[in-house]
């Protein structure tokens, strides 16, 4: 009855006109820059969280949900009909979904990522609400200690978020943990790395870093790659797959949807984990896998259904836990943060109007972006033919304005100016800024919950490997690190970068 109640509360609040305008507006955007190749959702959920301010927490957080799910949808467009993937999570549809384009199948292509997706994204969103309540209550009975334990387990498994180097990754967890704790130390008073500037005495402003290192910084980098582009087709037709093709994307969908809901609740699981995944187990499993990379339906029916799912299902730490599973989820704690709401468990009792209202609204989202999606696809396509180069002046002239639109700041403007500057030359080092972010957002709560855990144990560290819990997320933390520095596993993120 507590769920049902909770459901009742959560499409109370998605049907608001003010917040299905606001989900259809992150469905749009969503959809357009996963259309887009090279924005992402990460760059522009930083460049708009200044614009939530003036929202109301639940309308600001839908709308950058929708943002989120809405790319998964628009990159398997350009996947499908230019072979370029829109988002890293569509790279696996291009292998079968652009050889169904050369086909003449595009149509097709297009309608099973579509379905696809919207059925992966109603099971996940059942997921989400059966999961939240018993998390967060489980969670409620952590102390200081246990929180503390947990959070170290986030910021290391941020390192699988990242390519290449494992000290790289911990350099830059540890460079976003200094970051974090930049200001006035709350119990002595003191300020800490301010360098006599004002404006940081309450801290950095993770508006600004966050739009410096991941808006800007990444569009500085992709505006030097070439840009152009072949659509296989932009006459689309049989758009209505046939029963056939249903018959064999279902049962693909279907296992594609349990393995993305499964992987994106993990942490520092990624964007591309899920639909890899799916396709290998289907290529696995199928009877003729050399129908793969040709033109196999099931191949874009299984990474689509695991790539929406694991989107909405990484949502579930961040509801129930306070803690990110990767680095856009650190900018949704950045949009709570800038309301004056603190993540964690206790966010499900004091703000169920938001939490539930955002799970009720990933359904109301996934049902525009089937009916916009599909009917909208030339106006997506002609989309490709705009020159990366007349969209960055606009990009970063919003930029600036919603730097100082957050404290009316210069300051704000030019710390953001500074990260991207930053951020462009770890772009070009190859060294992935998005371990940063994390170690920004939980710095200063891993930094309190370490104090109170001292003070609960009289100063005694044991406390963290005598408690059950913690010391189960601590040696879980050890064989992380154990795994990642092997040999193998080593030479293998090496290939990646150096590919």
């Amino acid at each position: 009855m507590e769920l049902l109640d909770n459901l009742m509360i959560g499409f109370s609040t998605a049907m608001q006109w003010n917040n299905l305008l606001f989900c259809l507006i992150g469905a749009l955007i969503g959809t357009m820059i996963g259309v887009l190749p090279g924005i992402g959702p990460v760059p522009t959920v930083a460049l708009l969280l200044p614009f939530t301010f003036g929202m109301p927490p639940a309308s600001g957080f839908i709308m950058l949900a929708g943002i989120f799910y809405g790319a998964q949808y628009g990159g398997s467009t350009t996947a499908i009909l230019v072979n370029i993937p829109g988002e890293t999570s569509s790279v696996v549809t291009c292998l079968d979904g652009h050889q169904m384009a050369r086909q003449g199948r595009a149509g097709t292509a297009l309608a099973i990522a579509a379905l696809s997706s919207f059925f992966a994204g109603t099971v996940a969103t059942v997921v989400i609400a059966l999961l939240s309540g018993p998390l967060s209550k489980l969670a409620l009975s952590f102390t200081a200690v246990e929180f503390f334990s947990l959070m170290v387990l986030g910021l290391v498994a941020a390192v699988i978020l990242a390519h290449g180097s494992v000290i790289k990754s911990l350099a830059m967890i540890g460079i976003g943990l200094l970051l974090g704790i930049v200001g006035i130390d709350v119990n002595s008073g003191a300020e800490r790395m301010t360098f006599n500037i004002p404006e940081f005495a309450d801290g950095l402003g993770f508006v600004s870093v966050a739009m410096g290192f991941f808006g800007l910084a990444e569009i500085m980098t992709n505006i030097e790659k070439p840009s152009q582009r072949v659509i296989v087709s932009q006459r689309m037709k049989d758009l209505f797959p046939s029963l056939a093709d249903l018959r064999a994307a279902f049962p693909a969908a279907l296992r594609g949807t349990a393995i993305g809901s499964i992987l994106g609740v993990l942490p520092g699981g990624g964007a591309a984990l899920p639909p890899f995944t799916a396709y290998a187990v289907e290529k696995k499993i199928a009877k003729d896998p050399s129908r793969f990379g040709r033109g196999a339906i099931e191949g874009v029916a299984s990474p689509e259904a695991a790539n929406n799912a694991g989107a909405q299902t990484s949502f579930i730490p961040l509801l129930t836990l306070g803690i990110p599973s990767n680095a856009l989820m650190a900018l949704m704690i950045g949009a709570l943060m800038i309301h004056g709401i603190q993540p964690g468990p206790q966010i499900m009792v004091e703000q169920k109007e938001l939490v539930w209202g955002v799970i009720a609204s990933m359904w109301t989202g996934n049902l525009m972006l089937l009916i916009i999606n599909l009917p909208l696809i030339g106006m997506w396509v002609s989309l490709l033919k705009v020159p990366y180069r007349l969209l960055f002046p606009a990009i970063l002239l919003f930029c600036c304005i919603g730097a100082y639109g957050v404290n009316n700041s210069v300051v704000d403007v030019w710390l953001m100016l500074g990260c991207s500057v930053v951020g462009y030359f770890f772009n070009k080092v190859k060294v992935e800024t998005a371990p940063l972010l994390l170690g920004m957002v939980l710095g200063p709560q891993l930094e309190e919950n370490l104090r109170r855990a001292m003070m609960l144990s009289g100063g005694d560290f044991s406390v963290f490997v005598t408690r059950p819990i913690s010391a189960v997320l601590l040696a879980t933390v050890v064989v992380i690190l154990l795994v990642l520095m092997s040999p193998a596993i080593l030479r293998k993120r090496n290939e990646v970068v150096e590919s």
